[in-house]
């Protein structure tokens, strides 16, 4: 039987004593010896001390046995055997006096190993038992160590004894661990030993890019990345979350710089036109990280990833791009595992379409693997469907063509870099007064040709993009330059124009960007026989080294590999070959692909008129929407062709004009500035299609400002909100006086916003009707604000947002019939001067402090995201104010919680987004308090830790709970809301919710769901 059960058995009255008589009283002291008191020491029947004798162990243990065969029940073993269960206890209690081990270690030995150790010394002086008397001697030992070890831990020495053998085993513990750390470094160190190496290393390394026609003559090959980087601009879509009491907009467009892409998400699909900035934009974030030392920066183009076939592990990002360094062992996974890295993914449009889905599946599987990282995927625009990594988190942004500030700024840059000012003030003229040049320089790769043209024909421009690459070719084409050590090598023009055309082809026949060293000597190999020139210079190997040392077109990315400068070329040249060798059928079996759409439109400028009619009546065949919009795009290019073709093109392409959704104005617009031509309307257009029209001019309004000025002037009386928000919004892409003239001052003003960043725009506003709904983003002077509104008493609505110059608040007292008004300004103070003004709401996002705000006795609506000062509500909220809306977000309640809430009794709507302090118990009381409360809304962050100890408020019939992660736990919510009749829920930017599993929560209620 087990201890407890034979417990009921054996008296403790009886076990305690005998154990205490088994070993001797402890003397004082601690028992602090330098040497553990062992048990033979401390037995009573051992030693110089001993009190008891073997003979009364053994007739104590003799009493318990004979004890248990007396108690009432069924004996526990034949009581013929009382006499030798007596011996073998007696014996294997005094066997404590064999042991060799101390209080300590016997307590930490436990009972029934104790009660083994006793058995094993102390049987075998007795003869054969039964098994009921053996199972009873191992319960009774097993029961009497139990009061041993009891007895131990009650002595005084023990505790102390005990902490002293805890000490000395730490001390040893510590004293491996750190002979184990000196022997094996710990791996953070060695991560962090060569970071210091590897950051560096990728700064320099990604820190140079050629800036083209600068390293024609007398110039290095290679420019710092400062010197030529242009911060360019990234548009996406997004439904902009409403500020508080605004209505809700649908989904607009958004412009951001394009280095700042990463900051607001942490993944990122940009889309760009070839020669648009992609590569200098990663090259750039590698660099900044680096220098930063807050992410480790890993750029893996994608065209060198490729050719290895399967595309690398953490461990081998280094490897797979050349890097020499050999980082230790585990080192990328161990930063990815920390969140800490920055994944530079480019070119996936230079890989064939086959490989995509491979290269997606291989990028996923890595931010599944290791989430908390940053990832940025370049594309040019049509490689892929616009959803094709949505679902998945990421966020999709296209690169803008540059605006004329942006081509002035790199013309001026190139110049400076160049060391040729007396070309800059003239070639900014030409790009200024000539409207096809202009048209031309949207991207860095074109404005750079430009300018090199410029400076190599000492002001002579061609107009026109294929006569553009004809001129740029030739310059290229036609360097001397032996001082860079070149060979004795000379290849005449036509020669190189050969030889590269043909590279182009194989590159563009095969879906690549990159080929073999050996491929490509090949090529050239079978190609010299028919060309004169070059096949006297020598063989292949030693003609293509020239080639890529003379043209300025080729390169070697890595070793054993060639490629093209840039793509532009690769699809020119190829095209050019194509049309050459009459590869007409090639070219249009390959229309379906995109990665042919540049050497399509090449190919039809290359061809001779009968050429191209027979190669658009292909794309038409085709007859799919893409293929019709390729066709209208080729017409740019198509300077003599049979009018017949040119009508059925324009013909066909009026089937999928004009656009009926904003998706379809974006598919529109890839076709270029022709489409402007053809847009219709406003007459016989739906609301829908009138949308959609106005969205492709706004796209179209970079390349071809005045047609897209044309086409939106059409709609500047139109009556869906829509179509009007859309023209004021695009605002930013035209000239501002012009555009508010021609297409704002016409508009009708019923619920849109006039949104003011430049000077020009907050110049322009003076000389339109006014506008009663105003925002002036941007560091403005209240001065100039105020006089570009002709009539303040008109402003019912006005927001300064990110103006560190607004200071004194009084200014605003012009605007004397303001009913609504925002402030973010880090140097805004002194609300009570705002007392003059009949303010019904008032929201501010940052200010330098929020004095006088109490003062303010006619709001109704209040929203406060800062703190707060005073340790309750009413020490700075307005008191007399009847607030009915009451919004506090980030840490606005730090100091002060909720207290004084219920103050505001007529209070309606109440907005808690607190992001590091915590509700209490208190807080909610006083939102308990709240007599007319109906609207609760929440932030997704208060989940779970912030929220605190929610009482029940039945008397909320509408809850909204905002930018959700999805990790948030609601389902104590219903049992507390028991009156709610409407749930809104809005999930945090790329966060996909299950509607179905919140709509189960809350079955009597309207659960909506809105997703960024």
């Amino acid at each position: 039987m087990e201890p407890a059960v034979l417990g009921g058995k054996l008296a403790s009255s009886l076990v305690a004593p005998l154990v205490r008589k088994l070993f001797a009283t402890g003397g004082p002291g601690a028992g602090l010896v330098d040497r553990p008191v062992r048990l033979t020491h401390l037995v009573a029947f051992r030693g110089e001390q001993r009190t008891l004798g073997e003979k009364e162990v053994r007739r104590l243990a003799g009493r318990l046995v004979g004890d248990s065969l007396d108690s009432p029940g069924e004996p526990p073993f034949p009581r013929d055997e009382e006499t030798a269960v007596a011996d073998a206890l007696a014996t294997r209690l005094l066997a404590l006096g064999d042991l060799d081990m101390d209080d300590v270690q016997a307590v930490r030995l436990g009972h029934r190993e104790l009660a083994k150790q006793l058995q094993y010394r102390g049987d075998g002086a007795f003869g054969v038992l039964s098994a009921d008397a053996c199972y009873f001697l191992d319960s009774a030992t097993e029961w009497a160590c139990l009061h041993i070890l009891e007895f131990f831990t009650r002595r005084s020495t023990f505790v102390a004894r005990t902490l002293v053998a805890q000490t000395r085993g730490q001390a040893e513990l510590i004293a491996k661990v750190d002979e184990l750390i000196t022997r094996t470094p710990r791996p953070d160190a060695r991560d962090t030993a060569f970071e210091r190496r590897y950051l560096p290393y990728a700064a320099e390394q990604y820190n140079h890019i050629t800036i083209y026609g600068i390293d024609l003559r007398d110039s290095p090959d290679r420019w710092p990345l400062e010197v030529a980087y242009l911060s360019l601009e990234a548009t996406g879509t997004e439904e902009r979350a409403a500020l508080p009491g605004e209505h809700t907009e649908p989904e607009r467009t958004v412009r951001l710089s394009a280095e700042d892409a990463l900051l607001t998400h942490d993944r990122v699909l940009l889309r760009g036109d070839a020669g648009s900035g992609k590569t200098t934009l990663v090259q750039w974030l590698a660099v900044t990280a680096a220098r930063d030392g807050d992410r480790v920066p890993y750029v893996l183009p994608l065209r060198t990833l490729i050719r290895a076939g399967t595309l690398p592990a953490p461990a081998a990002f280094l490897t797979a791009v050349g890097c020499p360094l050999t980082p230790p062992e585990g080192w990328a996974e161990r930063v990815l595992t920390a969140g800490r890295g920055l994944v530079l993914v480019d070119g996936l449009d230079e890989i064939p379409a086959a490989e995509r889905h491979r290269t997606r599946d291989w990028l996923l599987a890595l931010i599944r693997a290791f989430p908390g990282n940053r990832w940025l995927l370049t594309s040019r625009p049509t490689a892929v469907r616009p959803d094709w990594l949505t679902a998945e988190g990421f966020r999709e942004l296209a690169l803008t063509p540059m605006r004329q500030d942006d081509v002035a700024t790199f013309v001026q840059r190139w110049h400076a870099a160049a060391q040729a000012p007396e070309y800059e003030g003239k070639l900014l003229d030409a790009l200024r007064t000539k409207r096809d040049l202009a048209r031309l320089a949207t991207n860095p790769l074109m404005c750079g040709l430009i300018c090199a043209l410029h400076r190599e024909r000492r002001g002579y421009l061609p107009t026109g993009r294929k006569e553009l690459y004809d001129a740029a070719l030739t310059m290229l084409l036609a360097r001397r330059d032996r001082e860079r050590g070149m060979d004795a090598v000379e290849l005449s023009e036509e020669a190189q124009l050969e030889l590269l055309q043909r590279l182009a082809y194989a590159l563009v026949l095969s879906g690549r960007t990159e080929m073999d060293l050996a491929t490509a000597e090949g090529i050239v190999e079978r190609a010299l026989p028919s060309v004169a020139s070059a096949a006297g210079q020598g063989d292949a190997v030693t003609v293509l080294r020239a080639l890529v040392l003379r043209s300025g077109l080729l390169r070697r990315p890595g070793e054993g590999t060639l490629d093209f400068v840039h793509r532009t070329f690769q699809d020119y040249l190829g095209a050019r070959y194509a049309v050459e060798e009459g590869h007409l059928d090639v070219i249009a079996g390959r229309a379906d692909d995109t990665q042919w759409e540049d050497v399509i439109r090449m190919a039809v400028a290359h061809a001779r008129p009968g050429e191209r009619a027979v190669l658009l009546r292909r794309l038409l065949a085709a007859d799919t929407p893409r293929l019709t919009l390729l066709a209208l795009a080729c017409l740019e290019h198509a300077t003599a062709l049979d009018p017949a073709v040119r009508a059925e093109v324009e013909a066909r392409a009026e089937a999928l004009i004009p656009p009926g959704s904003k998706e379809d104005a974006k598919a529109l617009a890839e076709a270029g500035p022709l489409v402007l031509e053809l847009l219709p309307g406003p007459e016989g257009l739906t609301d829908a299609e009138a949308h959609g029209v106005t969205v492709t001019a706004s796209l179209l309004a970079e390349r071809e400002p005045g047609g897209a000025l044309a086409v939106l002037r059409r709609f500047r009386e139109h009556p869906a909100l829509d179509v009007r928000r859309q023209l004021v919004g695009t605002w930013q892409r035209f000239e501002a006086h012009e555009y508010a003239a021609e297409v704002l001052d016409h508009l009708d003003r019923t619920d849109l916003i006039l949104t003011c960043e430049t000077e020009a725009q907050v110049a322009a506003v003076i000389d339109m009707r006014p506008w009663s709904h105003l925002t002036f983003r941007g560091p403005h002077r209240t001065a100039e604000i105020i006089r570009s509104v002709v009539a303040p008493d008109a402003v019912s609505d006005l927001q300064i947002t990110d103006n560190e110059r607004l200071t004194d608040l009084g200014e605003l007292s012009v605007f004397a019939p303001l009913r609504s008004l925002l402030i973010h300004s880090r140097s805004a103070r002194n609300f009570g001067q705002l007392t003059g003004l009949s303010l019904g709401e008032l929201m501010v996002v940052q200010a330098a402090d929020l004095t006088g705000l109490r003062d303010l006795s006619s709001l109704n609506q209040l929203s406060v995201a800062q703190r707060l000062s005073g340790t309750r509500l009413t020490d700075s909220l307005p008191l007399a104010a009847p607030l009915r809306y009451l919004y506090l977000g980030d840490d606005a309640t730090a100091d002060t919680g909720l207290r004084g809430l219920s103050h505001w009794s007529a209070l309606e709507a109440l907005y808690l987004d607190p992001t590091t302090t915590p509700l209490t118990a208190e807080d909610w009381a006083e939102v308990a308090r709240l007599p007319q409360l109906s609207f609760l809304y929440l932030g997704g962050p208060l989940f779970p830790e912030l929220l605190g100890p929610m009482p029940p408020l039945p008397g909320i019939s509408y809850l909204s709970i905002r930018n959700m992660d999805g990790d948030e736990d609601l389902s104590s919510l219903p049992a507390l809301l028991t009156g709610v009749l409407d749930v809104a829920l809005d999930a945090a930017p790329g966060v996909r919710l299950d509607i179905a599993r919140y709509a189960a929560l809350f079955p009597d209620a309207d659960v909506t769901l809105d997703e960024n």
